[in-house]
């Protein structure tokens, strides 16, 4: 099975909106798309239900295959770190469903696009990292940066985290965000440049504010493995 695991270099910096991108992109040019976020917290509630916003905008760029349900099957209230969401509920993060979450999307999709909760090394329990669930998917991570002051240090940091954690993970690039309106940091005019200087992966595309396609023709089905 195909697919891509992508995370960020920190909270907020779009991952869901990329991974949405990534999405449509994808099933425009014909795949059946799967949508996989292992865990949730800082969900809504909708009558006797939590709904995760970052689910639903998943599902909703995929074409709506399958469940919604299934994209996101750990949702929490609290706007903390899963497990801790989860215990602040009275309830525990199931660490099996983590993994095994993603088997519904398996004989359903062509590719299945997989979004972690926070950054790679954020918590999924006692013991578990977002890193861990890359190693058990074994899919090529696309990062996600935002672009604004301070995104060398946190992207190269998460890059570092990457070729660290274990035996190394797999990278597949970087995708420079722009999920603010344009300000005067003068950073956003010279952080591509500098990022293509010093990763070690290449940039494969950025995204303007608000804008609804990437600046580059990526092959993303080629990209996964």
């Amino acid at each position: 099975m195909r697919g891509l695991f992508i995370t960020g270099t920190d909270t907020e910096v779009g991952k869901t909106y990329v991974a949405g991108l990534i999405a449509r992109a994808l099933v425009t040019a014909g795949h059946r798309v799967g949508v996989y976020k292992p865990a949730a917290s800082g969900c809504r509630r909708e009558a006797d239900r939590l709904v995760s916003n970052d689910a639903v905008t998943l599902w909703e760029a995929a074409g709506r295959p399958g469940e919604l349900d299934r994209v996101c099957p750990q949702r929490f209230l609290a706007p903390l770190a899963p497990h801790l969401a989860a215990r602040q509920e009275g309830k525990r993060l199931d660490g099996e469903l983590l993994r095994s979450g993603i088997e519904y999307w398996q004989a359903r999709s062509d590719i299945i696009l997989v979004e972690g909760a926070g950054g790679l090394i954020s918590p999924l329990g006692e013991k578990d990292y977002v890193a861990d669930l890359v190693c058990k998917f074994g899919f090529p991570l696309v990062v996600v940066s935002r672009n604004a002051l301070g995104t060398i240090n946190q992207t190269l940091q998460t890059l570092i985290a990457a070729a660290t954690f274990r035996d190394g993970l797999d990278v597949a690039g970087v995708v420079l965000n722009n999920p603010a309106a344009p300000s005067d940091d003068a950073s956003r005019s010279t952080n591509r440049a500098e990022l293509a200087a010093r990763c070690t992966v290449p940039i494969l595309a950025e995204v303007a504010w608000q804008t609804e396609r990437f600046d580059a023709e990526v092959d993303w089905f080629q990209l996964a493995r």
